[in-house]
């Protein structure tokens, strides 16, 4: 039985992961700092939730001890540049140190679509940067590693499609910054599916020391795609709320007014930089195809869970989700 370490295991790509990896009765083992925040994985059989702070090296080092695989999930859309570079460049770091004092070697490391390895810092955003120094950090590890680069994913639990359609549920008309920006969305199944693929003895040749960019198979830019989301979720009888594209100085007014405000932004102004970048596939680099997976396209899944707003993973989305990952990894 293989035991697999999951770094974000309990995030919205880390929960799908844990439930195909117990699935094929591998050993899963999930650190949290917060046990409530893995109450959706806890009761998967097989599965381990251990109290740990990752970011604690020592701490980090003595959970990776004993695997034969550790998945790289953890990141963050806002911060400042000291907490990306603790979490895109720092951890991964360490990571490598710790599978270097405990002689584990395979990594699949999950990054996003726009980083560049090689030259990072000519990407537009602190995101992008620290995604692309984190690959580099890897890298000159010399691990049996594997980098997934996704585009935005969508799924039940997404907080992507459904921000979109909650918003048009509350406000009359949705004004929108860079909604000219380009998108390939994924399925956060097909993501899932790509990591559980790559971990398996039968692939490692042909996806170790790979980059894979992860995308689904259209291409929206951020207006298209809040349209979608109105008139999917049935806003306004079905024709969603009218979307105001704003011009680059108020979207970024709006940008700073959104990071102000309490909680986690909807927007940031470091988010805008990275939709200067389209994020679309380069063509450059293999995609899920080279998987063996067809990704889902948005249009077929999306409706599955928008819905009424139910306000979440209900029962029709679930059957029909459940239904069309049948036969997946």
């Amino acid at each position: 039985m293989k035991k697999i370490l999951i770094l974000g295991g309990t995030g919205f790509v880390g929960r799908h992961v844990c439930e195909k990896l117990t699935q094929l009765q591998w050993r899963v083992t999930v650190p949290t700092r917060h046990e409530a925040s893995a109450r959706h994985i806890q009761m998967l059989p097989a599965l381990d939730v251990m109290q740990a702070d990752v970011h604690d090296e020592a701490a980090l080092t003595r959970l990776v001890a004993g695997h034969d695989a550790v998945v790289n999930l953890i990141a963050i859309l806002h911060g400042s540049q000291e907490a990306f570079q603790r979490t895109h460049v720092q951890l991964p770091e360490k990571l490598a140190r710790a599978c270097a004092a405990t002689g584990v070697q395979r990594l699949v490391h999950v990054s996003a679509l726009g980083a560049d390895m090689r030259n990072p810092d000519v990407t537009p955003s602190l995101y992008l940067r620290s995604k692309g120094h984190g690959e580099v950090a890897l890298h000159e590890a010399a691990l049996a590693l594997t980098v997934l680069r996704p585009s935005v994913m969508f799924g039940a639990d997404d907080k992507f499609l459904n921000t979109f359609a909650h918003l048009q549920k509350i406000f009359p008309v949705i004004p929108l910054a860079a909604s000219h920006a380009l998108f390939q969305p994924v399925w956060v199944e097909d993501v899932a599916s790509a990591i559980v693929y790559c971990l398996q003895d039968a692939h490692a040749h042909a996806t170790v020391g790979q980059t894979f960019e992860a995308c689904g198979p259209g291409v929206f830019t951020l207006r298209q795609l809040v349209e979608l989301a109105g008139r999917m979720s049935g806003i306004n009888e079905g024709r969603g709320r009218p979307v105001i594209p704003l011009p680059a100085a108020l979207g970024r007014l709006q940008a700073l007014l959104m990071e102000l405000a309490p909680g986690e932004p909807l927007m940031s102004r470091d988010n805008l930089d990275s939709m200067s970048l389209p994020n679309i596939a380069s063509g450059n680099l293999p995609g899920l195809d080279a998987l063996g997976i067809t990704p889902a396209a948005l249009e077929a899944v999306a409706p599955t869970y928008l819905g009424p707003l139910s306000g979440g993973w209900g029962l029709r989305s679930h059957l029909t989700l459940k239904r069309k990952t049948a036969g997946r990894f």
